[in-house]
């Protein structure tokens, strides 16, 4: 159970993409700052070209990026960059495009819940690092001593937030233990300047849903994840697969962009 109160003090525990600071929220601490609008927003997601994803957004990401399982616990993400430290969707500005979906993960930063072992709870976090957040800002995190509406949200927002992560958990456990991962590889074949063919570069290695898997399934457990909403989840993974061709597509014409403007 999430514990929903926001504490002074806590041992925390794990490292989360994004956060490199990330402190207890309270009014003793953090009474006189506020977060102002910035002018490079998205800035803090440049240099990453992963980011995870819940299972209920697997639908609207589909639309924007490949869907891939990645690790030991098949964790999805989007595929946002062909290479490490690079997003090709956040532009020098800081912006995000806006014809890209946005993930859930990315927009309840600066906030996170983080374990707190010593009282086997999570408790509300602030990433002290963001660069919107400073004394005196534009938007309070307290105000008469009190968490502000904006604190409140965002404790609504990471709660919800919470359970989808729980609920993405026991979908990759579903369908673990269904054995319907495959390895799988994204590769992409450049063309020469005679226009032939060029050696093919593989760009990723990851874990997808097997379609002869799927197929191979009792027709009652189809039914099942069908009731559940599984397969529909499951479908829009697949599809979502056919994004590295624009992914590739926006990264050959970033090149070309930075080729042209040098």
């Amino acid at each position: 159970m999430t514990d929903t109160t926001i504490q002074a003090s806590g041992a925390l525990s794990g490292n989360v993409l994004f956060y490199t600071q990330p402190e207890p929220i309270s009014f003793e601490v953090h009474g006189k700052l506020g977060v102002t609008p910035t002018d490079k927003p998205y800035a803090f997601v440049a240099q990453t070209n992963v980011v995870p994803l819940t299972v209920t957004e697997f639908a609207p990401a589909a639309l924007t990026y490949p869907i891939i399982f990645v690790g030991d616990q098949k964790q999805p993400v989007v595929a946002m960059g062909l290479r490490q430290n690079e997003n090709l969707f956040v532009d020098a500005t800081g912006e995000f495009r806006a014809d890209a979906y946005l993930p859930a993960y990315v927009r309840r930063y600066p906030f996170v819940f983080a374990n707190d072992d010593s009282q086997q709870r999570m408790i509300l976090c602030i990433d002290r690092a963001a660069s919107f957040l400073g004394e005196g800002g534009e938007v309070p995190l307290f105000e008469s001593g009190e968490p502000s509406a904006y604190v409140n949200n965002a404790m609504e927002f990471c709660n919800n937030f919470e359970t989808e992560r729980l609920r993405t958990e026991a979908f990759v456990q579903m369908l673990t233990e269904l054995d319907l991962f495959e390895v799988r590889e994204a590769n992409f074949t450049p063309r020469n300047a005679d226009g032939s063919a060029g050696q093919p570069q593989k760009l990723a290695e990851y874990f997808a849903i097997s379609e002869d898997k799927l197929k191979a399934l009792p027709i009652e457990k189809l039914a099942e994840l069908r009731d559940n909403g599984a397969l529909g989840q499951i479908y829009a993974h697949l599809i979502s697969l056919l994004a590295w061709d624009r992914l590739i597509a926006v990264a050959l014409q970033r090149a070309n962009q930075a080729t042209g403007n040098a």
